[in-house]
């Protein structure tokens, strides 16, 4: 999964970490936008820059994971490859060579909470790109060829990134232990058998369901002007006929009273690992911006509280990652430390455990505080360097706080983070009773 291997990397890249970059100073760009409702429910945001000759596309259906039924996980994530196979009027296997063959480049993704699709062209090919995204939403196939091509794909998918890669299962068992009882707490990835056991109408059902405009955000960013574009979305999009109202899943993360762990023991880990985690606030809480800066304190930087301990000064880690997952309903927030081979996965834990006690008694200093506010002002303002990413954040915004604006407003929000709120953060959410912990044993090798 695309999650796990970013970590697994972030964590083995600190090996080779050299001293902190010296912090640029940032300034944040005003992204200006245009945003409509089409009759049938698509929500359409429009950017217009003109610094390149390039158009992005990206298209956001509100359907991810947590949208599945228990016993058939795997379906959002299913349909993002399906989205590929073809429709009526475009042969199968034909859209990438259609997106190639015009200089472009086109990828797709899902998490817990939606599925989006993108297009790279050359400005004077946006038609084509509305095209194709029309085309999958009105007529879309769901045929026998492509899903069963289909479900051999995400099986292999699984395969590699969960069954057979160093601390693959992470994922998987973080989510299951630390969302118990609620529709996180299985990944996008799914579970093959139910992946094979659907039956075509159940994906014909999920797609007249869930891919209709009225569950859509479609944002075009780049070079074009605004109202031909209005019109070229008018044609395309507007006969598609508004579907049924969307059903979301109601449910809170109701606050753990109980530690839980689990050791995971797989032949293809290379070194012990931990990871310690905790249930956090959705990205939307107001507690969000302080849990985000209070991970960057605890795991960013060779002077970060947690690389200084046991990377530097005990020598227990040869990396480490603090991350914060935040959702729509819900997150987490967690610690990934790689032990060295003699390191005891009861040092790495104590050690952890040591430092976010400290964090609960004493806060932290203004100073960690302004480091990781500027790491996370260059972190959004490099967000906005690409038209693709900006169409993107334009979404996210919508979408998830229902205000596109804050994409002009949200570092607001981390700017105003005090060191008091920073300890409040870590006492209300990284308690000893809420904490899941997952061990990874080294793999024992055999002796010839």
């Amino acid at each position: 999964m695309k999650f796990l291997a970013l970590l697994v990397a972030a964590v083995f890249s600190s090996l080779a970490a050299s001293a902190e970059p010296p912090q640029p100073d940032v300034k944040m760009p005003v992204i200006d936008f245009v945003e409509y409702d089409l009759p049938n429910g698509l929500h359409v945001i429009l950017h217009q820059n003109k610094t390149a000759p390039l158009v992005s596309t990206y298209l956001l259906y509100h359907v991810g994971s947590k949208n599945e039924r228990p016993d058939r996980t795997g379906f959002a994530h299913f349909f993002e490859h399906l989205m590929f196979e073809g429709t009526a009027n475009i042969q199968r296997g034909q859209i990438d060579k259609l997106v190639s063959a015009a200089g472009g480049n086109l990828n797709a993704s899902t998490s817990f909470d939606r599925t989006d699709y993108h297009f790279n062209l050359p400005a004077n090919q946006l038609g084509l790109a509305l095209w194709i995204e029309s085309e999958r939403m009105l007529h879309g196939k769901v045929e026998k060829v492509g899903v069963e091509t289909q479900r051999q794909v995400v099986k292999e998918e699984r395969r590699r990134g969960t069954d057979n890669a160093p601390y693959g299962k992470l994922f998987e068992k973080l989510v299951e232990l630390t969302f118990k009882g609620s529709p996180y707490q299985w990944p996008p990835i799914g579970s093959a058998q139910y992946i094979d056991q659907a039956k075509i109408e159940e994906f014909r059902d999920f797609y007249h369901h869930f891919y209709v405009p009225n569950n859509a955000t479609l944002v075009i960013a780049g070079d074009f002007e605004i109202e031909p574009a209005k019109k070229l979305i008018a044609d395309y999009f507007g006969p598609i006929p508004r579907g049924k109202e969307i059903e979301r899943p109601h449910f809170m993360l109701k606050p753990q009273t109980a530690p839980a762990e689990q050791t995971v023991t797989a032949p293809t880990t290379p070194l012990p690992a931990v990871v310690h985690a905790w249930r956090a606030p959705s990205e939307t809480a107001e507690d969000a911006p302080a849990v985000e800066l209070l991970a960057d304190i605890l795991g960013t930087g060779r002077s970060s509280r947690l690389y200084e301990r046991l990377v530097r000064k005990e020598q227990a880690a040869s990396g480490i990652e603090v991350f914060p997952y935040l959702l729509e309903k819900g997150g987490l927030v967690g610690v990934f430390a790689i032990g060295n081979p003699a390191t005891p996965l009861e040092k790495l834990d104590r050690l952890i455990d040591e430092e976010i006690a400290k964090i609960r008694d004493s806060g932290v200093t203004p100073e960690e505080l302004q480091k990781a506010k500027n790491l996370k002002l260059r972190e959004i303002a490099s967000s906005y360097g690409t038209m693709q990413s900006r169409a993107e954040n334009l979404a996210h915004y919508h979408v998830m706080f229902g205000d596109t604006s804050k994409i002009n407003h949200e570092w607001e929000r981390y700017e105003a983070v005090t060191p008091e709120a920073i300890q409040r953060a870590a006492t209300k959410y990284l308690q000893p009773s809420g904490v899941n912990i997952l061990r990874f044993p080294m793999a024992k090798t055999e002796k010839k």
